[in-house]
């Protein structure tokens, strides 16, 4: 009998999982399918840059999948039953068994976590989204104020800000700027960007709720803004909980040191829907250079897992993180395997290269997935 792994989502970790898993199975008696709602990949590392009016490459799924042996299933999934091992979908085929499923459905904008967002704010957080934001800055002719101050946040407002030279620009934190994500150096460095580009940044001003006409903040005073962008925080689809799968209280699904879900071990989670404890870090942070890796070793132990086989604990660290700010500058901030700060950086358009350089090389890692190392 014809062993099935199915993997769910077609991102930085879910494409990569099924192409090493199908690379890795070769000629046993097993088959891969990837589920996806869209039948294109998705550089989300690049949608600010999508939102701020520059072209956005076209990579169909099919393109990337070719001649891998990879069954594609254009679908929304609606629904998990471990114990029977189906997955239901939106359309057909409506129903998928499988034997090992790798759950990699990532993360949207939580645009529940502050009153009002929903409604009134704009997110660069889907191709969709992006899009929509992006026709809203070209007509916007006043102000734009950006919620949440995260890296995306930083990328976000420096783009647009160099984009949109025309536009007032105001960058909300409720604490201060990056602080425990970049170094003393980082943040400097940061600041200065930012405020050569207009962007004025309110540290350690909390926002209450957003409205049709701007910010209401924390000390009840007012923000007005002809545009509200959150950049706030992401959140997980609630399928996983909702199916009986242990979860944390983010509805990320808990795995062991294999990726594998504490409760269902059939079943390896990765990319921003796991919770894993990398170097310490638990749950770790939902981005690119966890989902790339995390995808990598899912394809590699899903095929062991149809073949009979373990595989060995994964190796999960980080080395820096890398910030666009805007087309000619940047910051390479280099990390402890915890991935707390460290004092050294590289900046401007050395780091802005660097940026570029990765970025590519995670589309690059998507047509080619080799190994986890």
């Amino acid at each position: 009998m014809t062993n099935h792994i199915v993997v769910l989502g077609a991102g930085y970790a879910g494409l990569g999982a099924a192409k090493r898993a199908a690379r890795r199975l070769g000629r046993a008696d097993a088959k891969v399918t990837l589920v996806n709602a869209a039948d294109r990949f998705v550089e989300r590392v690049r949608l600010h840059q999508l939102a701020a009016g520059q072209p956005a490459a076209d990579l169909p799924l099919a393109r990337l999948l070719d001649g891998t042996g990879v069954e594609l299933v254009i679908g929304r999934v609606t629904g998990l039953d471990p114990e029977a091992r189906t997955v239901r979908l939106d359309g057909p085929p409506y129903e998928l068994g499988y034997d090992v499923l790798v759950y990699a459905l990532g993360s949207a904008a939580d645009l529940d976590a502050l009153p009002g967002a929903r409604e009134h704010a704009y997110t660069p957080a889907t191709g969709e989204e992006a899009v929509r934001l992006r026709k809203r800055l070209a007509a916007e002719t006043r102000s734009v104020a950006l919620v949440g101050a995260g890296l995306t946040g930083l990328e976000t407002a420096a783009e647009f800000a160099g984009a949109y030279p025309n536009l007032r620009f105001e960058l909300f934190c409720a604490g201060g700027l990056a602080e425990g994500l970049l170094s003393e150096p980082g943040r400097r460095h940061v600041r200065r960007v930012l405020g050569d580009l207009g962007v004025r940044v309110r540290d350690h001003t909390p926002v209450a709720k957003v409205g049709a006409d701007g910010l209401l903040l924390g000390d009840g005073t007012e923000a007005p803004a002809g545009t509200v962008v959150w950049t706030g925080g992401f959140r997980v689809q609630p399928l996983a909980a909702a199916a009986g799968l242990a979860t944390g209280d983010d509805g990320r699904i808990v795995v062991d040191g294999r990726l594998r879900s504490v409760s269902h071990p059939e079943i390896l989670a990765i990319g921003d829907a796991a919770a894993a404890n990398v170097c310490g870090l638990s749950p770790h942070s939902m981005s690119c250079q966890n989902a790339v890796p995390m995808g990598q070793y899912a394809g590699d132990a899903a095929a062991r897992l149809v073949t009979g086989r373990e595989s060995p604990p994964a190796r999960l660290r980080y080395l820096l993180r890398c910030l666009s700010l805007g087309r000619r500058d940047g910051l390479v901030q280099f990390t402890q395997p915890n991935d707390r700060p460290r004092p050294a950086v590289v900046t401007g358009r050395a780091a802005a290269v660097v940026k570029e350089g990765i970025v590519r090389g995670t589309v690059w890692a998507m047509r080619h997935p080799g190994p986890y190392l």
